[in-house]
């Protein structure tokens, strides 16, 4: 007898398991009718699906049933992604609600425990993902950190780094002093608060009582200042390009320097330079060769580079102090009150510091942008709505070197070994400790980096352990070496961007670096459907990818849909918590 009302829930779950059962969602069961691939947007292992990622695997499912049902052969190919920065930080939340830290645990024992969350999260995103109806081939689901996928990310590293795209340099990055790591440009959120600027009165060196007016909204940042600019035109200033001033509190001198960064208009028409500590200045400091100095540490305290009263000091309690100093010397001018955009990590909300002078691994992606414009100009790849098309190339056009290095444990660590031998003379004496130079082994293994290693210096070989800087351990042992194996290499301890492996998606997936069946069929794939804000973050960075290493587009259509956003009109997120509870009323009960 039936029900007055219609309950799903009595019969999903039944007709899920007879459809999965079947083979019904199965890829290659059609080998003569026309192949169609969609790779799903892998949602990140951070907790639960919200109703944005509803909205998106709807619209997937959607079109795979459609042409199953015009007789194409169709993958719809699932997997999720490990999410290095947004995962690490979910276990390290986790950790502290029980008193306990990463540092504490240690590297191991630390993975372990993201391994065990990503189980768990990673299974109930299946399940909300199975409620829901999605008709992926769940026979094919992956991984960005599985066995194979891992592969491919060490393949395309150690390739680009042959090829002279990846290498090493010191820039300025956003940096996390949290989390202390580098942050993506594009994942900095610029967040209006309410701040003041500080008009500082330099003095002018050999001319008593005359003073050069800058203005800052970060005063502690002067202790690492190399120079005042002030605009070639500006004929204030003219008589003092040359001249010095000295620095307050660090009692330095330092130029006075002509160049078009300085906005007569602005302010006093004179900006204080800190090459070190603002994306602007670092460029103005590379034009007149300046000094970078680096007056902070890795936490946000400030370092040994400034005076000692303020050493030590976290750079808020500092910014105090130093204000309070300034106008106890009569070297204040005046404070204004302003609102100003403060650029913040996007998922942990710290204030980063803005700049910070490291030095990481990055890749030239300027000769790959160029194939990825050339690929949507003529029409390989198509966006729906075409207007999407304009943030892909504006992007592109004015791509900067991508910062790929993240200072995280968890994620696909960077395939390189540094060695390093102590010269004979040396050995001779007895000593156990000397001068020595580093060098570079970019492999896939470590056997290969140990066989690379051994051909370069011509001897065995010793593998050792250093942890990172960023680890906060020193092992007391490091530099001194077995007087029988005087040639020692040890790993990179960083970890590549996420965005990195998950550029490879469409490719890896289908069994790249073999040559697989699947490859071959399914690649380059038919549609790619996902939200206009990782434009930048995934699809440019798949179609650059793709066309390096497979000579083709990724796929032919990409179809970009708007975001579901909170009620507070902001952009849903799982690493804030907007799993659970934060979708329709009507959905299954796994959802909320």
């Amino acid at each position: 007898m039936l029900e007055k009302t219609f309950n799903p829930r009595d019969i999903e779950q039944r007709i899920y398991a007879q459809w999965l059962e079947s083979g019904a969602f199965a890829a290659g069961r059609r080998p003569d009718a026309e192949p169609f691939c969609i790779v799903i947007p892998p949602p990140n292992v951070t907790g639960r699906l919200h109703i944005g990622h509803a909205l998106n695997n709807t619209l997937q499912d959607a079109l795979a049933r459609f042409e199953r049902m015009r007789g194409k052969d169709v993958l719809w190919q699932p997997g999720m992604d490990h999410a290095g920065i947004a995962t690490q930080l979910v276990v390290e939340r986790q950790l502290a609600e029980r008193q306990q830290s990463r540092v504490a645990m240690g590297r191991e024992k630390f993975l372990e425990a993201v391994w065990k969350w990503k189980d768990e999260s990673g299974g109930a995103i299946g399940e909300q993902l199975r409620r829901l109806g999605a008709s992926a081939d769940w026979s094919r689901e992956r991984f960005t950190m599985d066995e194979g996928l891992s592969r491919a990310v060490l393949k395309v590293f150690v390739q680009l780094y042959s090829q002279g795209l990846i290498y090493k340099d010191k820039r300025l990055v956003n940096w996390d002093p949290r989390l202390q790591t580098a942050v993506s440009d594009l994942e900095v959120e610029n967040i209006e608060v309410k701040g003041h600027l500080w008009h500082i009165k330099y003095p002018i060196a050999g001319a008593d009582g005359q003073f050069l007016v800058v203005a800052t909204t970060r005063p502690e940042t002067m202790l690492g200042d190399t120079a005042v600019a002030v605009h070639p035109d500006d004929e204030r200033y003219k008589h003092l390009v040359g001249k010095m001033v000295r620095l307050p509190l660090a009692d330095r001198l330092i130029p006075i320097v002509a160049d078009e960064h300085s906005d007569p208009e602005k302010g006093t028409g004179a900006v204080k330079i800190t090459p070190a500590h603002d994306f602007n200045d670092f460029e103005v400091g590379k034009r007149h060769n300046l000094e970078q100095i680096n007056i902070l540490n890795r936490d946000g305290t400030l370092n040994d580079g400034v005076p000692e009263a303020y050493r030590g000091l976290d750079r808020f309690e500092a910014r105090k102090r130093i204000v309070a100093d300034l106008e106890a010397m009569g070297l204040l001018e005046k404070t204004e009150a302003i609102v100003h955009a403060v650029p913040h990590d996007e998922k942990t909300k710290t204030i980063v510091l803005e700049p910070y002078l490291t030095e990481q691994w990055y890749m030239n992606v300027k000769p790959l942008a160029e194939k990825a414009i050339a690929a949507v100009e003529d029409g390989r790849t198509k966006f729906v709505p075409e207007n999407w098309a304009n943030v892909y190339f504006n992007w592109l056009r004015n791509i900067q070197p991508w910062c790929i290095s993240r200072q995280l444990w968890w994620g696909h660590q960077i395939p390189v070994w540094y060695g390093r031998k102590l010269q004979q003379d040396t050995l001779s004496l007895g000593h156990t400790t000397a001068a020595f130079q580093t060098e570079p082994f970019c492999a896939e293994t470590q056997e290969e980096a140990i066989r690379l290693a051994e051909t370069y210096y011509g001897s065995d070989v010793e593998i050792v352990s250093r942890p990172s800087a960023y680890d906060n351990v020193q092992p007391a042992n490091f530099d001194v070496f077995d007087r029988g194996k005087p040639a020692q290499i040890w790993r990179d301890p960083d970890v590549l961007d996420t965005w990195f492996s998950s550029a490879l998606w469409p490719f890896s997936t289908l069994g790249w670096p073999d040559e697989t069946p699947e490859l071959k069929r399914f690649y380059p794939t038919s549609v790619l459907v996902t939200g206009f804000d990782i434009i930048f973050f995934w699809v440019a960075r798949m179609m650059m990818m793709g066309l390096h290493f497979m000579n083709d587009v990724p796929f032919h259509t990409v179809f970009i849909h708007t975001r579901v956003l909170d009620e507070k009109g902001q952009k849903m997120s799982k690493t804030k918590g907007k799993g659970r509870g934060a979708t329709c009323a009507s959905a299954p009960a796994v959802w909320k």
